[in-house]
């Protein structure tokens, strides 16, 4: 018994003294979910009451029930950990390098997709946007870009939108910016990441000389917003698609992304075959 409060002991000690009480952070992800105590106490298959008293910090939750209720809440692992030690555990989810070899088949398999995507830009981001990745096709997008913007780490949102970036040759600026920015939005509400959140108020100060629509409403033939972009005397118009692994177990794993563009007519699959095969 002395032993296991020892233990217990030193995992509150690791969380930091800053750290919010864990039913705080359970009430705040319940209600960024938009649900009611209810709700969730039916999903987490608990007492209403239990749950009440969990969030005023009148019942300490065990590491497993933590783990059972943020499963429920969709809350990224990342925020999971964060939670368990504010509940006075130890995180459970690894958090390894990319260049850990336990990520090596990750590598392996990013670098296949990145590949096999040319001559068409992709790009790997982690959750703040930082490029983690990509492959000869984003240089697609990258010439004319000011130096300082492409020196580590490189910021993606900031790439694209600020005004020494992609952003001047954008031809739907205006357009791409309200969609990059709804995004970027809705991964706050989903995160909770602050650092998203300071990224979103940077970007929004960026000049933009096109007007951005309020909501994404589509033209005529339209089911995506498309990327309208100069390049060579051309407007190539892009569709992008995005990719994450489907079961991640490692915080890092879990914030990657794949961001990958492909021709929206064939005119611009051909713009893209000849100006890789002159690379």
């Amino acid at each position: 018994m002395a032993t296991n409060t020892r233990t217990t002991a030193r995992r509150a000690e690791a969380a930091p003294s800053h750290q919010r009480p864990v039913g705080e952070l359970i009430r705040e992800w319940r209600q960024r979910r938009r649900l009611s105590q209810l709700e969730l106490s039916l999903q987490a298959e608990i007492s209403t009451r239990h749950l009440s008293f969990l969030e005023t910090g009148r019942s300490r939750p065990t590491s497993e029930m933590i783990l059972r209720i943020t499963e429920r809440l969709d809350v990224p692992l990342r925020e999971r950990n964060r939670m368990l030690l504010a509940g006075g555990h130890a995180p459970v989810y690894p958090e390894r390098g990319m260049e850990a070899p336990e990520m090596d088949a990750v590598r392996a398999a990013l670098r296949q997709v990145l590949g096999g995507h040319e001559p068409y830009p992709a790009v790997v981001v982690d959750q703040g946007w930082t490029m983690i990745d990509a492959n000869a096709g984003l240089a697609l997008f990258t010439e004319g870009v000011a130096p300082e913007l492409l020196a580590p780490p490189v910021n993606v949102m900031r790439l694209s939108l600020h005004p020494d970036g992609v952003a001047p040759r954008i031809a739907n600026l205006g357009e791409w910016r309200a969609h990059l920015l709804g995004r970027l939005r809705r991964q706050i509400a989903v995160t909770g990441d602050a650092r998203l959140s300071a990224l979103y108020e940077e970007l929004r100060s960026y000049p933009c000389d096109q007007p951005e629509p309020e909501m994404e409403l589509p033209g005529p033939g339209e089911v995506v917003v498309p990327l309208h972009f100069r390049h060579g005397g051309q407007e190539l118009v892009f569709l992008s698609i995005t990719a994450v692994f489907g079961t991640p177990l490692d915080v890092t794993v879990s914030e990657l992304a794949i961001e990958s563009f492909f021709p929206a007519n064939p005119e611009t699959g051909a713009a893209l075959r000849a100006w890789f095969g002159d690379k």
